[in-house]
């Protein structure tokens, strides 16, 4: 209650104090994170050469795939043994923040970074920035009780470890910031960008001082697209909205196969592990992350490759994320999104008469396109595919590209995949009513929208949820005192305090509120 009582009436002096801890988080979060980005590139590189050396000796590609078996069954002992190191550690984020799930820090760290380095030296299609931010947020997490945090704070600093994950992983510090919140919060608070970026720059310059200043990906100097060309960006904003709403059906689709199989699951970890090693063998340019796939996206490649590449590389990653291995769906994302702009580029250079210049244009755009219509962050995906390619020369595309890509899954009403894991996540835990109630009581923040249910009204005619108190408005720098005249306005941080065992169904029950979709 000391802490929730600070909260209220401290405003001035806990910003200072957040900036202080926030740094401290993002520096911590970069080490964990640079180490965990050295271990799967070490992977990815022995991955290789594992499955380059079994074509060369064939005579012991048998004890390859036991030992693939092996690994996969390990594997699936981790996942059961701490069941939210598993998947991309986004979802269990969103979750562990919003007051759903509970966590479990150090034990999600330990498990999620051995099974991920399992993953990917057996070949896996995933990536490295779901466990990023999973791992950042747990590190902001125990530092959190290391400070005795406010449950308040305690959300701030796991949000500002999520950010600088994501920073680090991609050498993207605004996109980590940009993702907390886009998608994390969805609303812009002061407070949250504050600590989001000091935490995410701290980490971003730390990576930067082990990997360089070169962006993710490189593809040289582009030209941009004249405008007498931006309608075939219409049409490509179509294809990437219907390829995203596509995607999301089959990414909760896989995993619904997997749940229908009737074994353990250490047993059924194993399938993914064998297809890894049948395609390893004979296709290996779609295993691990992606960035093999980036190399052979050019047009002296034939359409038959192209075309092959992505099949190859959306089927295995359906196969190597449903079946809940610890590992991201980011990374491989933009890659299949980046292999259907160099397909979409092949056909009009080659069959429309478009200048060849622009092909890697493509690739870049339909990365931010793809993203935005799986994960429904459009700004978090422009400003991304900016920092990853260090070039502005193509944002505008980018944006009409996804905003198009957005549009078009709105329309389909595909739910945003994060959103859909979490849903799937809570169904696994049972979680769909309220607790009992709880002595311990916290403090719940919440920015009233523009156009929001709250705007312009009176607290008396505020319907709030059981066991629920406006008790603080924030608006500017001013700390008001409710009462049950006094009208909320668009801008203002109300306070709501609740009981801890009711915390995620209040949150939903508020944001309903404030918020507008």
């Amino acid at each position: 209650m000391s802490n929730n009582f600070d909260i209220i009436t401290n405003s001035s002096t806990s910003k200072l104090k957040l900036v202080l801890k926030s740094l401290l988080v993002g520096v911590m979060t970069s080490f964990v994170a640079i180490l965990y980005r050295y271990a799967l590139a070490y992977a990815e590189e022995y991955s290789f050469i594992f499955y380059n050396f079994q074509r060369n000796n064939k005579w012991i590609i048998p004890f390859c795939f036991i030992i693939l078996a092996i690994i996969g069954w390990i594997v699936g002992k981790i996942v059961e043994k701490e069941p939210f190191s598993g998947g991309s550690g986004i979802p269990q984020v969103k979750g562990i923040v919003g007051g759903y799930l509970t966590n479990r820090p150090i034990s999600i760290i330990f498990y999620k970074f051995i099974g991920g380095v399992l993953s990917i030296i057996s070949g896996l299609s995933l990536g490295r920035e779901g466990p990023s931010v999973q791992l950042g947020a747990c590190t902001g997490d125990i530092l959190s009780k290391k400070f005795k945090s406010s449950r308040l704070e305690r959300r701030l600093l796991m949000s500002s470890g999520a950010s600088a994950g994501l920073a680090a992983a991609f050498n993207a510090p605004l996109s980590g910031v940009l993702f907390s919140l886009e998608e994390i919060y969805k609303y812009f608070s002061p407070l949250v960008l504050l600590s989001t970026i000091t935490a995410a720059v701290a980490s971003d310059f730390i990576a930067k001082e082990f990997f360089g200043l070169q962006p993710v990906f490189n593809f040289g100097k582009t030209t941009p697209i004249p405008l007498t060309n931006y309608w075939l960006l219409i049409i490509l904003g179509l294809i990437l909205g219907i390829s995203g709403v596509f995607y999301n059906w089959c990414t909760l689709n896989s995993q619904k196969i997997y749940g229908k199989i009737k074994l353990k699951s250490s047993t059924k970890m194993i399938i993914p592990f064998l297809f890894a090693g049948v395609i390893g063998l004979i296709f290996p340019v779609v295993l691990c992350g992606g960035h093999a796939v980036i190399e052979s996206l050019s047009l002296s490649s034939t359409l038959e490759l192209l075309i092959l590449i992505l099949i190859g590389k959306f089927i295995f990653s359906m196969i190597s994320f449903g079946s809940g291995a610890p590992g991201g769906i980011f990374f491989p994302l933009l890659i299949i999104g980046g292999s259907i702009g160099a397909l979409f580029g092949y056909v009009v250079i080659n069959y429309f008469g478009v200048n060849p210049e622009f092909f890697n244009n493509f690739i870049i755009i339909s990365m931010a396109g793809y993203f935005t219509a799986i994960v429904r962050a459009p700004i978090t995906g422009i400003i991304l595919i900016t920092e990853m390619t260090n070039s502005l020369s193509h944002l505008l595309s980018l944006t009409i590209v996804s905003i198009i890509a957005y549009i078009v899954a709105e329309a389909f009403k595909s739910k945003p995949i994060y959103d859909s894991l979490l849903d799937s996540l809570l169904k696994k835990n049972n979680i769909n009513e309220y607790h009992k109630e709880s002595t311990k009581k916290i403090i719940i923040a919440n920015i009233i929208h523009f156009g929001s249910k709250a705007e312009n009204k009176t607290i008396k005619d505020i319907v709030l949820p059981p066991n629920a108190l406006i008790v603080s408005i924030k608006r500017g720098q001013a700390t008001i005192v409710p009462k049950g005249d006094t009208i909320l306005k668009a801008g203002d941080e109300i306070l709501t305090m609740t009981d801890l065992s009711n915390e995620w169904k209040i949150r939903e029950s508020l944001e309903a509120l404030t918020t507008v979709y």
